[in-house]
């Protein structure tokens, strides 16, 4: 994570972005109002200078972009239509256990019993009936190999706030090229906040490696008892080194492919070539949307 790091942003490269100079007026700060504004007119060019500002050269304008960027960026992740709840399972749980409608066949002997004696039926030997809805295991894979910067890499922020949003107690984000970095495990709890702030800290590095990337997300789900295990990968899934990554996918219940809009020929080839379900991202502002639709396919 150090090495992918190092590279900085220098405030001539920043003045590149439009309104950098009204956000950045001088060294060491960063107008949050005058940031607001641009965020409102121009969002994903908004958040793509934030995610360059992340790596400043300028230590106080570094600190001041990262404080900012969990917040506009987590908030992001919110947007879109909320997750529905799905058909579910209706499954018999005891009283003490659950709530929902008493079954009288299956309660009949402890409520017969309890009136006899003239006390209260124990909950533990009343069944109720209880519709319970399939959890989802989500492990988010995305591809920081080569050039990740700006807007790309305000997309990559906000697909991971967004499902740390959505599944916080089920869910993995894993960046990787030729190596992996597991961002957030499986089971282990973390903040959006602090998910987005490592992300952000990924600049580009090393060549593609998906069959690795498949390859850790099996292991993270394996740790999950959801119902239903999905990993999404976050890439034009142009495979430069590792070999075929096809045979890795063996592993996995469910993937889905989210590629950037521009570049989308090699994302589409292995899903034909899988079966499986794809769709584009395009700027930051596409993310959240994207991820409800694959979460609710």
């Amino acid at each position: 994570m150090a090495e992918a790091g190092r590279k900085s942003t220098s405030r001539r490269e920043l003045n590149r972005h439009e309104g950098f100079e009204d956000v950045s007026p001088e060294l060491g700060v960063l107008d949050e109002d005058a940031y607001m504004e641009l965020f409102s007119e121009m969002p994903d060019e908004a958040m793509a200078l934030l995610a360059d500002m992340t790596a400043a050269t300028d230590q106080n304008l570094r600190a001041l972009a990262r404080k900012l960027a969990g917040r506009v960026m987590v908030d992001a992740a919110r947007i879109g239509k909320e997750r529905k709840r799905g058909i579910g399972k209706l499954r018999r749980r005891s009283m003490h256990r659950a709530e929902g409608d008493l079954d009288l066949d299956e309660s009949l002997e402890a409520i017969t019993e309890a009136s006899a004696l003239g006390i209260p039926p124990d909950p533990q030997r009343l069944i109720v009936s209880t519709w319970e809805r399939p959890s989802t295991a989500v492990c988010l894979l995305v591809d920081r190999s080569g050039s990740m910067a700006g807007d790309r890499l305000a997309t990559a922020a906000v697909a991971a706030a967004a499902v740390v949003f959505r599944a916080p107690m089920d869910c993995s984000v894993v960046c990787f090229s030729d190596q992996s970095v597991v961002v957030k495990s499986q089971t282990d709890p973390r903040d959006p906040d602090g998910v987005v702030s490592d992300v952000l800290g990924l600049r580009g590095f090393g060549i593609t490696d998906i069959g690795l990337a498949l390859r850790t997300a099996s292991r993270q789900l394996s740790r999950s008892r959801a119902g239903r295990k999905l990993a999404i990968l976050m890439s034009d899934c142009r495979a430069t080194t590792g070999g075929d990554p096809l045979p890795h996918v063996a592993g996995i219940d469910e993937l889905v492919i989210l590629a950037p809009a521009d570049d989308t020929a090699d994302a589409e080839a292995m899903a034909d070539a899988l079966g499986c379900r794809w769709s584009t991202m395009d700027g930051p502002g596409t993310v959240a949307e994207a991820l409800t639709t694959v979460l609710l396919g």
